[in-house]
């Protein structure tokens, strides 16, 4: 054996993570390829809620001249736009009906979704995936077309200015995303599982609760974050449907309540903005994990 052999034997080799992040071995690499990209995701994505959040605390004269203070800070910040929100404002109320409307349109939604997805994927019969594809196809159509003869419908039904209008409505917009996320899913899961229940004697419900269901939590939490928040923050039907100022939501209250004519009281605003977002926040914290891990896999095998 030569000696240039023996030298490449005898050097340890590197492991796949070695060679997969050599390139940022480098001060100035990780720079350019890792710290500067993330900074600058950092700075587009939190930049909206910092200027939200100061805008709520910030006093009357600091929010009209630009001129004498600097406008990316706050000097002697207040809570007065906050207070008058909850405690002068139909706030809490708007914030309920959000909740009401938000819930159990996406209960509603999850439940339609959780029976189509399983019957197109399971359940095997001629055109199956067509039946799919043509469900996604729905949810490509603009809610700003629907809303017109949906408004007829709801007008004839007497649900007009009624949350339950929403409560109807917000599923045309939902099931079709989630049938096709959950589509996706239960895709993952393997058939075995549920060919031996079958042959065990278990009907296709006790499969579909206590086999499939189980084991497609992080899809079942994904698609209904992903319901939740935009009935959270839908804005189109909510305007056209609810006219009273105790029935409406907090996106449709907010812009309508606290705008009069061209003059815009920003603090307000961006204080109901900023309320509004929390609970969502607070429900990403929690749920992260699984939201990502049905984005980027599934059940092994």
């Amino acid at each position: 054996m030569t000696d240039a052999a023996v030298r490449e034997h005898s050097r340890p080799a590197l492991t796949d993570d070695r060679e997969g992040m050599s390139y940022l071995d480098s001060i100035g690499r990780r720079l350019v390829h890792l710290y500067l990209p993330l900074g600058l995701i950092m700075v587009v994505l939190i930049f909206p809620f910092y200027w939200m959040a100061l805008t709520a605390i910030k006093p009357d004269n600091q929010l009209i001249d630009m001129d004498t203070y600097n406008p990316f800070w706050v000097v002697s910040p207040t809570l007065k736009h906050i207070n008058k929100l909850l405690f002068e404002t139909n706030y809490p109320t708007w914030l309920w009906n959000t909740m009401y409307v938000s819930i159990l349109a996406t209960v509603l939604s999850l439940f339609a979704s959780v029976l189509a997805a399983y019957a197109i994927v399971r359940i095997r019969y001629k055109g199956a995936q067509w039946v799919g594809a043509a469900i996604f196809l729905a949810y490509l159509v603009p809610p700003s077309i629907l809303f017109i003869p949906l408004a007829t419908i709801i007008q004839a039904y007497g649900l007009f200015d009624s949350p339950m209008a929403l409560v109807l409505c917000y599923p045309t917009i939902l099931i079709p995303f989630s049938t096709w996320l959950l589509m996706g899913y239960f895709k993952t899961i393997p058939y075995e599982l549920e060919e031996c229940a079958l042959i065990d004697g278990a009907s296709r419900w006790q499969i579909l609760v206590k086999i499939i269901l189980p084991l497609a939590v992080p899809g079942l939490i994904s698609a209904g974050i992903f319901s939740l928040t935009l009935c959270w923050n839908e804005f189109i039907y909510a305007l056209t449907f609810l006219s009273s100022t105790t029935k409406k939501t907090v996106p449709v209250a907010i812009v309508s309540e606290f705008v009069d004519g061209d003059i815009y009281r920003w603090g307000s605003l961006m204080a109901g903005a900023l309320v509004g977002s929390l609970p969502l926040v607070i429900l990403y914290s929690f749920f992260v994990e699984h939201y990502v891990s049905a984005m980027t896999g599934a059940v092994k095998e």
